[in-house]
């Protein structure tokens, strides 16, 4: 009885905690943008609504809420990712190929200037406004390149220890990436250029995909062994796995609503609640499409965005491929949105 009282006045007084429900993430939109090339990583501008997508030689620029494609910035061999300095009007985009960063403007997406890095295969690239330093994370080159935003130049260069994936800059002059061949959460700091710390990531392994609730100090890191590891971001322990689909490539945080998500090759997209910062549960599984294993979240509109395409056979192996990807369906690149 005494149970049944204190429920009862719970719900009168409005203290009992609210009712948890499945989001229900769905596809809403397929935009079919066919093109040549693979894909890498997206980076939404809420302001202009414009959604860049990283296409192999190549940056397509589409209007996110109808799909129309408005632009792109060519020549830029091997993008991987974009960062988006608004303060400036400036975008840079890192290119892998090229070991260089390709600067535009945001408005007319016209090419500004180019910028090459001091280590290969440029992959990730943040901007971190309290430098105002652009930085790109250099898998082959196991290094990071500190880059003028306003008049663009190398001004440093870091050393990883290892190949460097995603990486968040929470705006306060500290920057976390992730090691993948190390399995290890490296933070920055901006301003010193200097490895400030080093965390071990286990049983996370092959860790990709990043985002960071800075209300929180939480990071949340998309692992290859199908896990999300939720990591203390002050004190570098993880607080707790959850299981997440297979190929994760992208991880984000939407602060609105406290959802984490990650985006899974083999065709899903695993939401994870935050019920504290140190309690976290599944929330669903949705149903994407393969290959589908980067994103980028709206946090305006709650809406997730993927990119994929149909696959055919993977052509012969050769010495200098052994594994080769499958082959892409011409005219089959398409962004799902998906909807709570």
């Amino acid at each position: 009885m005494r149970k049944l009282l204190i429920a009862v006045v719970a719900v009168l007084t409005g203290s009992a905690a609210p009712a948890r429900h499945a989001p229900g993430y769905h596809v809403v939109h397929r935009f079919v943008l066919g093109g040549d090339g693979g894909w890498d990583y997206l980076t939404l501008d809420t302001a202009s609504r414009r959604l860049y997508i990283a296409r192999s030689t190549r940056v397509m620029v589409i209007d996110a809420d109808s799909g129309t494609v408005v632009g792109e910035i060519p020549n830029t061999p091997g993008v991987h990712g974009v960062a988006l300095v608004p303060a400036l009007h400036r975008g840079f985009a890192s290119a892998g190929r090229d070991r260089s960063v390709s600067m535009f403007e945001l408005g007319s997406l016209r090419p500004l200037a180019t910028v090459k890095t001091t280590g290969g295969n440029p992959d990730a690239i943040v901007y971190e406004p309290a430098t105002r330093r652009v930085f790109t994370f250099n898998g082959a080159g196991a290094n990071t390149t500190a880059i003028d935003a306003t008049s663009p130049g190398v001004v440093g260069t870091v050393a990883l220890g290892g190949k460097p994936e995603f990486a968040v800059a929470p705006g306060d002059g500290r920057i976390f990436v992730n090691i993948e061949d190390r399995s290890e959460l490296v933070t920055l700091d901006a301003r010193a250029l200097a490895v400030t710390a080093r965390w071990p990531l286990k049983p996370c392994e092959e860790p990709t995909g990043l985002a960071l609730d800075a209300r929180h100090d939480r990071l949340f890191v998309g692992c290859s062994n199908r896990l999300m590891a939720v990591v203390d971001a002050s004190a570098g322990r993880v607080v707790a796995t959850l299981p997440i689909g297979g190929g994760v490539d992208g991880v984000a945080f939407d602060p609105g609503t406290g959802l984490a998500f990650s985006s899974n090759g083999e065709g899903t997209l695993t939401v994870v609640r935050e019920v504290t910062p140190d309690s976290f549960v599944v929330a669903e599984n949705v149903p994407t499409q393969r290959g589908a294993r980067t994103l980028a979240l709206d946090p305006q509109r709650h809406n997730v965005f993927v990119v994929t395409a149909e696959f055919g056979p993977a052509p012969a192996p050769t010495p200098e491929q052994p594994r080769p990807r499958p082959s892409i369906v011409p005219g089959s690149f398409v962004v799902l949105v998906l909807a709570p």
